[in-house]
């Protein structure tokens, strides 16, 4: 569950770093996936969602986790939103990872 303070800076443009619990036979461990927000869906409500989007070996892979999942353990804000000028941005898949940066203005 994501506390509040942490719900209201999951903003698109932002670097996150999620938690999640991956139940492996009888053990359960924690794999980390970090990545750029490009979406977040419904607000606060029980249906709400985030969007999660990197590159793994030249491949993107995009992540959808709704708010209230049990699966996430923790997130953390790696880097907050720069100045974006849309809710959802999905024109970031079109792009390459530099193009992105560059198009984000972010550093890491």
């Amino acid at each position: 569950m994501i506390h509040e303070e942490i719900m209201t800076k999951i903003q698109p443009g932002s670097k996150i770093r999620v938690w999640e619990k991956i139940k492996e036979g009888d053990k359960t461990r924690l794999a980390r996936f970090e990545g750029l927000v490009i979406a977040r869906k419904h607000g606060k409500e029980a249906g709400a969602s985030f969007t999660v989007r990197t590159t793994l070996a030249g491949v993107g892979v995009e992540k959808i986790y709704p708010i209230h999942s049990p699966v996430i353990d923790k997130v953390e804000i790696v880097q907050a939103a720069k100045k974006v000028r849309r809710a959802k941005l999905y024109y970031v898949r079109s792009l390459s990872k530099k193009q992105t940066k560059k198009k984000l203005k972010t550093t890491a």
